[in-house]
């Protein structure tokens, strides 16, 4: 593997906004697509969220297909939806992008927590991001749920030999991190914008 894992989606976040700084539609949801090899290595203890990120990104991307012109920047989705009032709904995109974005939020306080505490577990690492952002918003089966699959996280070791492949894992991570963290944040302030960023799971 040339590089590491986040190789890819790091040269991916560099397309994510237009000459103007608007959120791209395609070039975001490529880029949490080029995150789920990430979550792969993880096995098991991460299928939920991979399927949960996959289906959101989906979801999103479905919409998009069906008026690129209209839906070419990211947000024009949720104002749609908005306007229309059908932005809560469980199945809209605006719920789609909320929680596609949260399922984020935790995979980057996830590495953070890995590249700042190297003496902690990975499932000890998983649990401290999932209640530092997930958790709050989930009911309590998928807080169980979500429990549980966090005793089979991998070997942190391991698990870090497998994700770095010919790169300086730390510094991407750090790359990763600091790149990525602001687009969640720009999501979360137009969500917030619209009153839509403190929906919860039910």
């Amino acid at each position: 593997m040339e590089g590491t894992v986040f190789t890819p989606s790091l040269e991916g976040m560099k397309h994510v906004k237009s000459e103007e700084g608007e959120m791209l539609t395609k070039p975001f949801l490529d880029v949490c697509k080029l995150i789920l090899p990430v979550i792969d290595k993880f096995g098991a203890a991460m299928a939920l969220v991979k399927s949960d990120i996959g289906g959101n990104i989906s979801r999103l991307e479905s919409k998009y297909c069906s008026n690129p012109s209209e839906f070419n920047l990211l947000y024009s989705m949720v104002r749609a939806e908005v306007e229309a009032k059908t932005a809560k709904a469980s199945s809209s995109c605006t719920n789609g992008l909320l929680w596609l974005t949260r399922a984020m939020d935790f995979l980057v306080e996830l590495f953070r927590n890995l590249l700042e505490h190297p003496d902690w577990t990975m499932s000890r690492a998983c649990t401290e991001s999932y209640n530092q952002t997930l958790k709050k918003w989930h009911g309590w089966v998928a807080s169980s749920s979500f429990t549980i699959a966090m005793k089979l996280a991998p070997d942190r070791k391991k698990f870090m030999e497998v994700i770095g492949g010919t790169g300086d894992l730390n510094s991407d991570i750090e790359k990763f991190c600091s790149n990525f963290a602001p687009l969640l944040e720009e999501n979360h302030k137009f969500l917030a914008s619209v009153g839509l960023d403190d929906l919860k799971a039910s």
